[in-house]
């Protein structure tokens, strides 16, 4: 698989077309660390290590929904294995005029675009959510 976060943030996506209440993806730091973003900014339940039906690590994530819609209304990989985009503080873009987050990795680690300004710092951007 070349793109992990691109493979996570579609079966996301996939299983709020269906209206899933949790969805399984491999597990691997970078994915737990963009999911800590999505849990802090309120985006996602929760997730959990587990181990899959393989028996490789996996986490579980815990889809939120807000009165029978989806609270993830759409969300984008910005940065690809192709085309990287880096950015620096003052470039990193806001989403839907501040409605919406954009996850950064910065030398400080995943965080926020909010956060990345806050520290003064910028970084690759992973992905944008609304």
């Amino acid at each position: 698989m070349n793109d992990p976060i691109g493979d996570m943030l579609t079966r996301i996506r996939n299983a709020h077309m269906r209206g899933k209440t949790d969805v399984t993806t491999p597990a691997s730091k970078l994915r737990a660390w963009v999911l800590d973003v999505l849990a802090d900014e309120g985006y996602i339940r929760g997730y959990e290590a587990i181990t899959g039906a393989d028996g490789h690590p996996a986490l579980r994530i815990e889809l939120k929904y807000h009165e029978g819609a989806p609270v993830i209304r759409e969300i984008k990989r910005v940065s690809k294995p192709g085309r990287r985009v880096y950015s620096g503080v003052k470039d990193i873009p806001t989403v839907r005029q501040g409605l919406g987050i954009a996850i950064v990795s910065t030398p400080r680690g995943v965080m926020s675009d909010a956060h990345a300004r806050a520290a003064n710092v910028g970084g690759e951007v992973l992905c944008t959510v609304f």
